[in-house]
């Protein structure tokens, strides 16, 4: 959530940012915000003032009735019960121009970093790098949900009817690798400095919305309506939740937690050749990687968490690129997210495989994650990555790695697989 302070004194640049994300109706949103701030402002003042009023009131009523001032004491007594009405209808007028002050606040998106480039659509996202060989297939070579058939390793039908459609069933080899994909992302973020986590996979209203899937998208989520539970879209949720209502001290800092999950996303609307197979599912794996930094340290480390996972696509043998969004196409919450793509050689296209995102203080505003400088508390800068999501990193790696033999397993994962092939 942004932070009320800054748009009443960023007026401009919060209108110029907001139009950057292309919310519609920045200015509207805008002068509400500032006007219901300023009501809010105005009642809480007024309230001060009576509250004050009828402190210094009852003060004198005691000694107007030790002086025996019976009738000045009774006409201050009147007067005191006016101010107690009026301090009741100030007292709601505040709650109720907090209450509608939340709520349009609520509904902004974070404002973008000044890297971000202007932009709509996924095709004005500005390539970054782009690195490793496209790999060129033979004419016969499939795509991977034929693949998928041919070594009977992933069971899309079996799913659909335990589950439903985009809820795979992983045989054999195809659950061997899942597995070794998990344990070679989580041994990688071990290594780089990262501290496990196992959190749970169900949130409460409470954590979707310090996170700000709450109430931006209720629709891509599922929702368990008996105990009203979410089932999470990612890690970083429940894991970056750990913190919420906390003050670290400078020897917590800075975080630098990873986790593994199952993934759960409606994905309502989505249809066409560009979701088959295991481009686009309703449960999936997740490696996710998140950190709390300072301030003054939070851009390097997104720059940090980038390498990272282009190391990671990068012991896979894949070619990747990356990419800065542009402020049309980011998350509502995120100051500045770099994607990262593998080539698809069957499917001819890139496949985003990692969104990695600084936040700033957005969520922390909305966590109340703070530290202490000086003896004062101030918001900390929240971070996260996919590191990685496994689905799409199956499909580049069966596609790329076909031959007639069989699928070749990159060769960071054969000592996890306990296989160099998929025949």
């Amino acid at each position: 959530m942004l932070q009320l302070s800054f748009i009443r004194e960023n007026k401009e640049a919060t209108l110029a940012g907001l139009k950057k994300k292309r919310f519609a109706n920045a200015e509207t949103a805008v002068e509400q915000v500032l006007a219901l701030d300023q009501q809010r402002r105005e009642a809480q003042k007024e309230l001060e003032d009576v509250l004050a009023r009828s402190n210094a009131k009852a003060k004198e009523i005691g000694a107007l009735m030790k002086a025996g001032q019976k009738a000045e004491a009774d006409a201050a007594k009147a007067e005191t019960a006016e101010l107690k009405t009026r301090s009741k209808e100030l007292e709601d007028s505040l709650k109720t121009a907090e209450q509608q002050l939340q709520e349009v606040l609520v509904t902004l998106p974070n404002l973008p970093h000044s890297s971000v480039p202007e932009g709509r659509t996924p095709e004005e996202n500005e390539v970054v790098l782009q690195n490793g060989e496209i790999p060129v297939l033979p004419e016969s070579a499939l795509p991977h949900w034929e693949l998928i058939k041919k070594y009977e390793i992933i069971d899309f039908e079996l799913g659909n009817k335990i589950t439903g459609a985009g809820f795979p069933v992983y045989r054999g080899k195809g659950a061997r690798i899942q597995r070794a994909m998990i344990n070679f992302f989580l041994d990688e973020a071990l290594k780089a400095g990262y501290f496990e986590i196992q959190p749970p996979i169900l949130i409460n209203e409470d954590s979707g919305f310090g996170t700000g899937q709450l109430p931006d998208k209720e629709g891509q989520m599922y929702f368990a309506t008996e105990d009203k539970l979410y089932l999470i879209p990612t890690a970083e949720v429940p894991i970056t939740n750990l913190y919420r209502d906390v003050i670290l001290s400078d020897n917590q800092l800075p975080v630098r937690n990873v986790g593994h999950t199952p993934c759960f996303r409606r994905e309502a609307g989505s249809w066409g050749a560009h979701v088959r197979g295991l481009n686009r599912l309703h449960q999936f794996d997740k490696v996710e990687i998140v950190q709390i930094r300072k301030p003054e340290e939070s851009y390097q480390a997104l720059e940090d968490m980038s390498r990272y996972v282009q190391s990671l696509l990068q012991k896979l043998e894949l070619p990747y690129r990356v990419l800065r969004l542009c402020g049309g196409d980011m998350g509502f919450a995120s100051a500045l997210t770099y994607d990262m793509e593998v080539w698809s050689a069957a499917q001819q296209r890139w496949l985003e495989v990692s969104s990695v995102s600084n936040f700033e203080t957005f969520q922390a505003n909305r966590l109340k994650l703070r530290y202490r400088v000086e003896g004062k508390t101030q918001l900390l800068h929240t971070l996260n990555g996919s590191a990685l999501a496994l689905p799409r990193i199956l499909a580049a790696i069966l596609e790329n790695n076909q031959t007639p033999e069989g699928v070749r397993i990159p060769k960071v994962l054969v000592p996890y697989c306990g296989f160099e092939l998929i025949n």
